[in-house]
């Protein structure tokens, strides 16, 4: 029997015109779809591909209880990748929704490391949120010989301090319920910073950091830093 292939497909940060005519192609004409949901909720990846998901499409949802402690999500990937497996088994190709870009925190590089040993695993990159914030808000990341930090707010405080100090340019994500943290560090080192929220969905937001009262924003928040 011919084993069905896997693909990790990127679909981008929210806009579906965003996405790759690549992914575009495998997710029209696809078997099978899987894609994460958080906490039984559904799933962003899902949304942004959902115009292009063919009627008879069969979907492997993958609950992802969002905790502190890893097991949880192990049994979940777990699980997921079981299920993924036994498709691919019958020679199923399936298309695992991604997200942004697969490898850029994406979560399917924990199926791959589960699936991608036994069966064909094929990498579809896509339009990272990074790029997408500073799209959106007209800034350059960085030019010339300038280096660019990608800094998750979940970092312990004293970390996330000393990698921001000598930056030139830094792209904070999974900020969330970090955001109390973030806002105070970069006051303190007098840091200019711009807040995007949901970048390139229908309900993006662009602020200045210093005009956001509260502790918390949305997950899907990305900071862009420029010292200059």
């Amino acid at each position: 029997m011919v084993m069905g292939k896997l693909y990790g497909v990127g679909v981008g940060p929210g806009d579906p015109e965003l996405m790759t005519v690549k992914a575009w192609r495998l997710i029209s004409t696809s078997d099978v779809v899987a894609y994460l949901c958080a906490n039984g909720k559904d799933s962003t990846a899902r949304d942004i591909a959902l115009p292009f998901l063919p009627e008879a499409v069969a979907e492997i949802a993958i609950d992802m209880p969002m905790r502190v402690e890893r097991e949880p999500a192990q049994k979940a990937y777990d699980q997921g990748a079981e299920e993924i497996a036994a498709q691919l088994t019958r020679g199923k190709n399936v298309i695992m929704l991604c997200e942004g870009d697969p490898f850029f925190y994406g979560s399917f590089m924990y199926i791959f490391e589960r699936l991608a040993g036994t069966f064909e695993t094929i990498v579809v990159p896509g339009v990272t949120s990074v790029t997408a914030a500073a799209a959106a808000i007209g800034q350059p990341l960085v030019s010339r010989d300038e280096a660019l930090k990608v800094l998750p707010a979940t970092m312990d405080e004293a970390h996330l301090r000393a990698e921001l100090v000598n930056c030139t340019s830094a792209a904070i994500i999974k900020v969330g319920r970090h955001f109390g943290k973030v806002k105070a560090i970069l006051n303190e080192l007098k840091l200019k910073a711009t807040a995007i929220e949901n970048a390139t969905h229908d309900n993006q937001i662009i602020r200045e950091l210093n005009s956001i009262e509260g502790d918390t924003l949305p997950y899907f928040t990305t900071i862009i830093v420029r010292a200059k």
